[in-house]
């Protein structure tokens, strides 16, 4: 049977605003039914692939991969209301055409104009609109420092190894890949495995350096050679440095169309 019932999705990595906002939601949207929470881009980008939404929550900041991320992925599946504590760039998305922003701490007002904006364009059965030039202008004005400053760095990783600890710079890393509670650093000629997750490892790279290419894997991208396309349209990468190749999850394949 069609689906009757609103659905959405909110994603942010911090818990406190996610129960926040389905806590206002609730009051402010009764009909609506949160299918998917998520805290961090690529289980978002999944939710949205497994759910269908239709409108995701989506927080600018997050690590690794952001709400920006997300929307470019979900190519006009769902609308998007962007929740951001940053006025400069959320401002920015509402005049280029995104559904609207909420500035954090959210207010009940500003909630529910969003929610007003999100069913009238529901009612009208308005196409969600495909966000890839708004991401790319709010991208840049992160870049540009309208934001607050980004997280430290990664310069180093160390990793023990029996009795040595072996350490790498971030220069030299080819990939990052999650293993049961370790992660996998590959560099050219050497390997270990360090006692931290992928996803806090990913707070600390430059997402224009390292790319999130699969929930558990983050290749540099100057290392990728070709990206080769199966008969199912899963993308495999071949790497400059490394006979290894690196599968590419569908939430991601949005970064391999031809330009």
């Amino acid at each position: 049977m069609p689906r009757t019932q609103p659905t959405a999705l909110i994603a942010d990595d911090e818990d406190l605003p996610r129960e926040e906002l389905r806590r206002m939601l609730a009051s402010a949207w009764p009909a609506l039914e949160v299918v998917a929470e998520c805290e961090h881009g690529p289980a978002a980008v999944e939710a949205i692939t497994e759910h269908a939404p239709d409108v995701a929550f989506l927080d600018i900041r997050m690590p690794g991969s952001s709400g920006l991320d997300v929307a470019r992925a979900a190519a006009g599946r769902c609308h998007v209301v962007f929740t951001t504590a940053h006025d400069n760039h959320a401002i920015a998305a509402f005049e280029a055409g995104a559904v609207d922003y909420l500035l954090k701490p959210i207010a009940v007002e500003r909630l529910a104009q969003a929610v007003a904006r999100v069913q009238e364009r529901l009612s009208a059965k308005a196409a969600a609109p495909d966000l890839g030039s708004l991401v790319e202008q709010i991208t840049a004005r992160l870049r540009g420092g309208g934001a607050s400053a980004d997280p430290p760095r990664l310069r180093w990783v160390s990793a023990n190894v029996g009795d040595t600890i072996k350490l790498f710079g971030i220069d030299e890393v080819l990939f990052f890949q999650s293993d049961e509670k370790y992660t996998r650093v590959v560099t050219e000629r050497d390997e270990a495995h360090v006692r931290k997750p992928l996803k806090e490892i990913a707070d600390g790279l430059d997402p224009e350096v390292f790319w999130q290419v699969h929930r558990g894997t983050i290749v540099r991208a100057s290392e990728i050679t070709r990206a080769v396309r199966d008969e199912l349209g899963r993308f495999t990468l071949h790497l400059k440095r490394h006979k290894e190749t690196l599968a590419v999850s569908q939430a991601w394949a949005w970064r391999f169309k031809p330009m």
